[in-house]
């Protein structure tokens, strides 16, 4: 925190130690709003989106934006590994699943299949 702190030129923020680990496939939520970790690396190494599949909503944080996807040009940062998260981890969901991304406007994973650059055909194949 100190460093990404530094990057910003603020003050450090105190930072509460975590009680849990946010693995891949753990289930988050209340008891009426289950949603799903999906670890998604490549914007940081521990890159994280949240699903939550009843109301088909995906809260993307940094991994994708409307017509975009997170910066890998920061420390730990991935290109490659960015887009096969993309492609493995949130391009299999629904096209009707709702995304709210960390900042932005709220897309569709239909969408973001259709008109994101970073998306295309015209890109090249990530290979795992």
């Amino acid at each position: 925190m100190e460093i990404q702190a530094g990057w910003l030129g603020v003050p450090t923020p105190e930072v509460a130690s975590p009680d849990t680990s946010a693995d891949d496939g753990l289930t988050v939520g209340l008891a009426t709003l289950r949603g799903e970790v999906i670890h998604t690396p490549g914007h940081t190494p521990g890159s994280i989106c949240l699903l939550f599949p009843q109301q088909h909503l995906l809260l993307a944080g940094d991994t994708l934006f409307a017509g975009s996807i997170g910066r890998t040009d920061l420390p730990g940062g991935d290109g490659p590994q960015i887009l096969r998260s993309l492609r493995d981890r949130l391009m299999v969901l629904p096209e009707t699943t709702r995304v709210l991304p960390g900042h932005g406007p709220n897309t569709t994973i239909g969408e973001e299949k259709q008109s994101n650059p970073f998306l295309q055909p015209k890109f090249p194949n990530v290979t795992h």
